[in-house]
């Protein structure tokens, strides 16, 4: 058996070595504007060289501005507000009093002096304002501690209004009840009897068939037709086998129509109303906006802190003496790890404003006619014209929303898989599914279009489409098949 030979040998090779810095430059920039402003007010409290105020370089405090026609500036790459550039010029000459009043906010131009707080300066608190929305399971808490019924049939009763899962249904057998609490069958059913009439009736019904039949009780109309159809026929309702329910009941198709109107005038998910949903406010990271005929684009900075170096906490790094040493290299180590979180910030919002130029640079139509004018884009395009990788790009697009004339939406938004039309042009995906909700909101809701149809309709608009595209986008879109769009009327 051969032996085992030990020796060194050079090699040489080329590696990527993502410095602190680097990874904390690609951390802010895929960060939302919340997780930003959270990450900031963190680093204030814990970094004493860090402060919040203007910096002592003007090109620091200031944030870029450009427009749509604009090239991207060397300054970008330079990581500094640009000293001259035509936009600013430009916006320079602008009457902005007159943009200030014709664009005042309108909550704060709104307040009466009625409506500001005692010291007259500043707006009423939100935190006054915020009220909480009662849950399903309080309402009906409510009620159960209303009723007139004992302290076992109570206690019967508070587990199973506990047990009521999101849309407002038992989310329990009746024998789990009886286990849990240790009562009986019948004192279980009697109970959830008693709660399927609170309001909102047809609560902690078991399923969609109990919780209909509930309500047309309710309505005194348990032995109608709708009654009948909810209670076994459920299936060919859905379908709009209108012909086959009637045959089936022995009644006419007009019959079966009516009682279709009722039940759907049922509510299916009793929880309605009292969703528990917290509220998403989304601000947007950039603004576009037409000013004297020109798109200009610029960052949203409120809530965001301006940040700067600690003046002193710089000069007592600066100190000499071996007496100091160890504070000095806690100093040192603070005002540059807040000097490279400064610059991470302004890399991110620089970067923030190259992606969004390139952006509306292919999709001006889009600012200028809405949805029906997007065009295909992918991440390449982009991150070729500015030159930047393309996770770059992706990064930097990541949570991040725009406020356009056209609404609010996510950078993300402008990147669309296209189709060829015949002319030889790319239309947007979400372009064709515009056209196609605008074709199914225009049809004859007794006589739905297939998506075969609509695929015709649509290479009659030059759209080369196939049908089971047709299908993916309308499912996509959350609209129903042609079958299940009918609208049965009476003859």
């Amino acid at each position: 058996m051969a032996g085992l030979n030990l020796h060194q040998v050079q090699k040489l090779a080329q590696t990527l070595v993502m410095t602190p810095q680097l990874q904390q430059a690609i951390k802010l920039l895929q960060l939302s504007r919340f997780e930003l402003e959270e990450m900031v007010l963190k680093e204030l409290q814990e970094n004493p060289a860090l402060e919040e105020g203007a910096n002592d370089e003007p090109e620091v405090a200031e944030q870029p501005r450009a427009d749509t026609k604009s090239e991207p500036t060397e300054e970008f790459a330079e990581l500094v507000a640009p000293r001259e550039t035509n936009t600013v010029d430009k916006i320079g000459t602008l009457d902005w009093q007159e943009y200030l009043d014709s664009h005042s906010n309108g909550v704060h131009s709104s307040l009466t002096a009625e409506a500001m707080s005692d010291d007259g300066d500043s707006p009423p608190s939100w935190e006054n304002s915020l009220t909480k929305k009662t849950s399903l399971e309080d309402h009906l808490i409510w009620q159960l501690r209303l009723s007139k019924i004992s302290e076992r049939e109570s206690n019967i009763g508070f587990y199973i209004i506990q047990n009521i899962n999101e849309n407002g249904y038992l989310a329990l057998t009746v024998e789990e009840v009886c286990a849990a609490v240790e009562c009986s069958p019948e004192e279980a059913e009697g109970v959830l009897k008693r709660i399927h009439f609170f309001d909102p009736v047809g609560v902690a019904a078991r399923d969609l068939r109990e919780c209909l039949l509930v309500q047309l009780e309710n309505l005194k109309l348990g032995d109608s037709l709708a009654a009948r159809i909810a209670d076994g026929h459920l299936s060919y309702l859905e379908s709009k086998r209108y012909e086959k329910l009637a045959k089936d009941l022995g009644v006419s198709v007009d019959e079966i129509v009516d009682a279709a109107h009722l039940i759907a005038s049922l509510e299916p998910k009793p929880s309605r109303g009292f969703e528990q949903d917290e509220v998403r406010t989304v601000l947007p990271d950039v603004f576009v906006e037409r000013i004297s005929g020109e798109w200009v684009i610029y960052l949203n900075d409120d809530g965001v802190p301006r940040l700067r170096v600690s003046s002193l906490y710089r000069r007592m790094a600066g100190q000499e003496g071996a007496e100091e040493e160890q504070a000095r290299q806690y100093l040192q180590e603070k005002v540059r790890a807040a000097t490279w979180l400064i610059k991470s910030i302004q890399q991110r919002q620089a970067t923030l404003m190259k992606v969004t130029q390139s952006i509306f640079k292919f999709q001006e139509e889009f600012l200028d006619h809405g949805v029906s004018r997007l065009k295909p884009m992918v991440l390449r395009q982009v991150a070729e014209d500015i030159s930047m990788h393309e996770s770059t790009v992706s990064r930097a697009t990541a949570n991040k929303y725009v406020h356009t004339p056209q609404g609010l939406f996510e950078l993300k938004y402008f990147f669309q898989s296209g189709l060829m039309s015949r002319g030889g042009d790319d239309v947007a995906s979400e372009s064709v599914k515009e056209k196609i909700r605008a074709i199914v909101a225009t049809e004859d809701p007794r006589k739905p279009y297939s998506d075969q149809h609509i695929a015709a309709m649509l290479s009659d608009d030059s759209i080369e489409i196939a049908r089971r595209t047709v299908a993916k986008y309308r499912e996509a879109m959350g609209v129903l098949p042609s079958s299940k769009r009918r609208h049965f009327v009476r003859k």
